[in-house]
């Protein structure tokens, strides 16, 4: 039941190659029982041997949650549907009783099976975390299994689950997770601000000869809406747009200042020492502790700046070795450290300094700047790293 004729079933390595084809387990397999089914990495290695275990991958979705059991050798044992309810957790639990040792391999345990993985590990289960662009590689690999079903979905994640060695290990919540929300609710006022800023500019430009000046404040806003004298029907309606803009706007602003006292207390709360860095307060201190999650599981710095997409990409071909910008990564954790540099730049910090020095050696304001983002990184990894060993 496992990936099978995912890869061509003649001419594989059929002289004496590094591979046979395994009929019993559905994958191609090398001479010492690995899988090269396309999934990244086994999570078995030769020396343990054909321990028996299960899997159990889960489909998460809003009104349901769709859970497939596999064995070590990729073969379907059963399914179950169970209704997402408050007795979710126990129904799964008495389903998946019999099948042991097991792990549960849920997709999306950051999101919408969030709290389903934590009800599991609450429960004492091992539970990994599936991203579902590796769920969806297998389920294309797979030629049984190509249908957009909740089933599939499912049986893939138990398939990365099983052979994918790199899954993070879900763990219970803890500070961090106050931190994220915090850091989320700021992401989203800050969003809704400058929506509600960029349509009271609009409206202004529309009333006002010359418009207004780009950084526009509730105050000056307030002003120059008072000073309009509209006579007719349209610009008597778009005063009063833009007074209900100007209202959204000074909501926001009293939602942020409640926002920051509770992200300061929780920053101060957390004992954290990244607010030693220069240019990282409380907001951007929010930022780092609530996106970076447990840093032990960065094992250097490269890791980590490969993370927050402060480590350039490899672009190379053939003898070119070259290097672009990274535009995956953590976007917000890339932005909390992007505003750290620009505050140490316009001050007087050993960052400014290292700034004119790399355009001194000859390269860009953005290049240079890049450099600082990268070598704040590994200032904030080594303090978050011992953060967490305490």
């Amino acid at each position: 039941m496992g990936l099978e004729n995912a890869l061509p079933s003649s001419g594989w390595l059929t002289n004496d190659g590094a591979a046979c084809w395994c009929p019993c387990c559905g994958v191609a397999r090398n001479r010492i029982g690995i899988p090269a089914s396309g999934v990244p990495a086994a999570a078995f290695t030769a020396e343990q041997g054909r321990m028996s275990v299960f899997v159990i991958g889960i489909d998460p979705h809003k009104a349901s949650h769709t859970a497939a059991v596999i064995d070590s050798d990729e073969r379907l044992v059963d399914e179950f549907r169970v209704r997402a309810d408050r007795r979710q957790r126990d129904r799964l639990l008495a389903w998946a009783a019999p099948f042991m040792p097991r792990r549960w391999a849920v997709e999306g345990a950051a999101g919408v099976g969030g709290l389903l993985a934590q009800q599991l590990v609450a429960a004492g289960e091992i539970v990994v975390d599936v991203p579902p662009t590796l769920s969806a590689r297998v389920r294309l690999l797979g030629s049984g299994a190509k249908d957009k079903t909740d089933e599939h979905d499912a049986r893939s994640a138990a398939v990365v689950g099983l052979r994918h060695r790199d899954l993070r290990t879900v763990a219970l919540e803890d500070h961090r997770q106050v931190l994220r929300l915090l850091a989320r609710r700021h992401h989203q006022l800050i969003a809704g601000r400058t929506r509600s800023v960029c349509r009271l500019h609009a409206v202004l430009c529309e009333l006002i000869e010359g418009g207004v000046h780009r950084n526009l404040s509730a105050k000056q806003a307030s002003i120059a809406l008072r000073a309009c004298r509209a006579t007719d029907p349209i610009g008597q309606e778009r005063q009063r747009l833009g007074a209900e803009f100007l209202d959204e706007v000074r909501g926001h602003d009293r939602a942020l200042a409640e926002l920051h006292a509770r992200i300061v207390a929780a920053v101060n709360a957390s004992n954290t020492t990244v607010t030693d860095v220069d240019g990282v307060g409380p907001i951007v201190a929010c930022y780092l502790l609530g996106h970076s999650g447990d840093m032990r599981r960065f094992p250097t710095a490269g890791h980590d700046a490969r993370y927050n997409a402060t480590a350039p990409i490899e672009a190379s071909s053939g003898p070119r070795v070259r290097h672009r910008l990274n535009p995956n990564g953590n976007r917000q954790l890339n932005h909390a450290i992007h505003i750290a540099a620009l505050a140490q730049i316009s001050h007087d910090t050993s960052g400014r300094s290292y700034y004119l020095r790399k355009q001194a050696e000859g390269k860009s304001r953005k290049e240079a700047l890049r450099a600082l983002k990268r070598r704040i990184s590994d200032a904030l990894y080594v303090r978050l790293r011992a953060d967490a060993s305490r």
